[in-house]
């Protein structure tokens, strides 16, 4: 029962259930600073410097992903173990838009989540979090779509592991902390929502249950990096739940 705005009464139990949905839904604030709030005139039009930088960034940096840019700087074989699609994805999701911040911005990575963050937050949430969806993964991967699209070649866990690490990590960085805290300086939470939009597009192609899931799937990654201030965690969850995807449907071999 509320009795205002701010004040709660009820039994001890419904307290402190108040008490902690109030802990796990209070996050940073992300206040932009001078620099974040200049604005550049194009034609006419006045556009956030560097939300507009971001986005387009990132969706240059998406497009030369999808046109297979850099593959053919790359060995065929690639690079102790690390394919070379895995490679262009470390360069341009993680030190292009690394190399924007740093040279172009001239600003602090770590406002973009590139750091450890709430790890305590971070750390509860993720293992909460993989719990609900490892029996969720182990059921898709008996259907034949799943299998189908992530069962087609096999290589060694270990070798899975460490692409979807080199891969992933810089995924989440151009999406959820590059792409999101600029936005989220700007436009606040929209940040959030807008930053599925490249998220879902790059599905396109999956099994059509994980390319409508990503809406969901992507607003808890977001969600969790709003509340954590990291990428690791969201990182290491996809992480998880593409290695434990491979492993189910045989694409991973110990």
């Amino acid at each position: 029962m509320r009795d205002g705005p701010h004040i709660v009464r009820g039994p001890d139990w419904w307290l402190r259930l108040n008490v902690a949905w109030w802990h796990l839904t209070i996050g940073p604030e992300y206040p932009p600073n001078e620099t974040d709030l200049r604005d550049s005139t194009v034609f006419g039009l006045e556009l956030p410097r560097r939300a507009s930088v971001a986005v387009l960034a990132t969706i240059a940096l998406i497009l030369l992903d999808q046109a297979r840019a850099l593959v053919p700087l790359f060995p065929a074989d690639g690079i102790a173990g690390l394919t070379p699609i895995t490679l262009q994805r470390f360069v341009l999701f993680l030190v292009a838009p690394l190399a924007i911040v740093l040279v172009g911005f001239r600003d602090d990575p770590r406002r973009y989540a590139l750091r450890l963050g709430n790890w305590r937050w971070g750390l509860g949430l993720l293992v909460a979090g993989l719990v609900v969806m490892t029996p969720i993964i182990v059921a898709l991967a008996g259907l034949e779509s799943f299998r189908a699209f992530y069962g087609g070649a096999t290589a060694p866990l270990g070798t899975r592991l460490a692409n979807n690490l080199v891969e992933l990590i810089p995924a989440e960085f151009l999406l959820r902390g590059f792409l999101m805290f600029a936005l989220w300086r700007r436009v606040g939470p929209l940040g959030l929502v807008l930053s599925l939009v490249p998220f879902v597009l790059t599905h396109l192609g999956k099994p059509d249950v994980e390319l409508w899931s990503t809406f969901v799937g992507g607003a808890i990654f977001a969600w969790l990096d709003w509340r954590t201030g990291s990428i690791l965690w969201s990182a290491l969850g996809h992480v998880y739940v593409l290695t434990l995807m491979l492993v189910a449907v045989g694409g991973a071999t110990p």
